[in-house]
């Protein structure tokens, strides 16, 4: 059996970032596939009411975010790195840039290009999400501007590969170009048309192809109901807690993103670092199980 089960659905473009990153390091994943929209039973009940994919499960060690994702596993299997200039801070900030401004723009490009097509439950999916208004429609007034920056992100694709290297960073693949690629492949795969904001930028088509060329490692699937066995039988990783975090260990506390999908999680602190925090707390369906989290982008409450 798989070590890596890894909660996730084909069109999520987060989870497109860590197949790629599952490709560069060549490993065997079993994908765990979860429901578009709400309700994810399953889902929950491992993670305590976190609701955003993917998340990622080694045992009864639940990770949650894609940042943490790829830091958990460069942790685990560190060669090949997705770091292959030693640039893993830079790397790491990249991923705001990618997984904020780009992929918003991306957003209003695709959706506002879809407009009244997409389905009203996703709709209102993406608003409880959100706590934002989500208006497709609304959003086809933004597209010439989405479009101008999202060529912009282009260009600045285009000038990091203008001297010749295969990938963002030099001439193998890392988390980098994973960062980049997903947005690019998301526009692709969900609004084709859109595709042309970077089908004619320089460099860009011939590093897509190499970054496609990647794949996605070993994969197999699992279903949900055995991976929350796994968690039953299982037993989580035990953590050491950060001095800064010393007057919470053994404490309850509550978990929540700080941008979107603010469901807050409560658990006892087991683990931090400057990095993670990390939760354990129990489900009738999982037993016993660590929650873990990044420190960028979420909250920690007693």
């Amino acid at each position: 059996m798989t070590a890596i089960l890894f909660h996730q659905y084909d069109s999520s473009p987060f989870s497109e970032k860590i197949r790629v990153c599952l490709g560069i390091k060549k490993l065997a994943w079993a994908a765990v596939d979860q429901p578009v929209i709400m309700p994810k039973p399953e889902l929950v009940a491992l993670t305590g009411g976190y609701r955003r994919i993917p998340v990622m499960q080694i045992g009864a060690d639940i990770y949650c975010d894609s940042q943490l994702i790829v830091r958990e596993l460069e942790r685990r299997y560190p060669d090949p790195t997705l770091f292959p200039q030693g640039d893993s801070g830079l790397a790491y900030a990249n991923a705001l840039w990618s997984d904020r401004v780009l992929f918003q723009a991306a957003v209003a490009i695709i959706f506002g290009g879809l407009g009244d097509k997409v389905p009203d439950a996703f709709v209102k999916d993406r608003i409880a999400l959100s706590g934002r208004p989500f208006d497709p429609v609304a959003m086809q007034a933004a597209i010439p501007h989405m479009e101008a920056q999202f060529r912009a992100h282009m260009a600045l694709l285009s000038d990091q590969l203008a001297d010749g290297r295969r990938f963002l960073t030099g001439d193998r693949p890392g988390l980098v170009d994973a960062n980049s690629y997903y947005n690019l492949w998301f526009v692709r795969s969900a609004f084709p048309p859109a595709a042309s904001l970077f089908e004619d930028v320089a460099h860009v088509p011939h590093w897509l192809q190499r970054v496609t060329a990647v794949g996605h490692g070993d994969r197999s699937s699992m279903s949900r109901e055995d991976s929350l066995h796994l968690a039953r039988t299982s037993e989580p990783l035990s953590g050491t807690v950060a001095p800064r975090d010393a007057q919470l260990e053994g404490k309850a506390v509550t978990v929540a993103a700080d941008d979107y999908g603010r469901d807050p999680v409560t658990g006892i602190l087991v683990g931090s670092s400057e990095h993670h925090v990390a939760i354990r707390r129990e489900d009738p369906l999982t037993g016993a199980v660590v929650v873990h989290f990044p420190r960028i982008g979420f909250s920690v409450q007693d």
